[in-house]
């Protein structure tokens, strides 16, 4: 996943500073979900943001079933940025 510099929420989230907010992050795992089962992200159960995304920096995302539910994993190299639970719905 890549968040451009250009990104029109990036102005206002720590002007100078800017920083990929949470929902641009949650907004990637809903097309994940979506490309890959075809569903809609029903429900956020948990997340937890551990460390910042950059603009221009490069992450991957990884999806998991556990349960019935979907995990999720954002990563920058080695280093966990996010990670949550959710559940999709058709």
């Amino acid at each position: 996943m890549f968040v451009s510099p250009e990104h029109p929420c990036l102005p206002g989230h720590f002007p100078g500073h800017p920083l990929v907010p949470g929902v641009v992050l949650l907004d990637h795992v809903a097309k994940a979900l979506r490309d890959w089962r075809d569903q809609r992200l029903a429900r956020v159960l948990e997340v937890k943001f551990l460390a910042p995304l950059l603009p221009g920096e490069q992450a991957e995302l990884e999806l998991d079933e556990a349960a019935g539910r979907i995990r999720f994993e954002i990563r920058r190299e080695n280093h966990l940025l996010a990670r949550g639970l959710i559940e999709g719905a058709a």
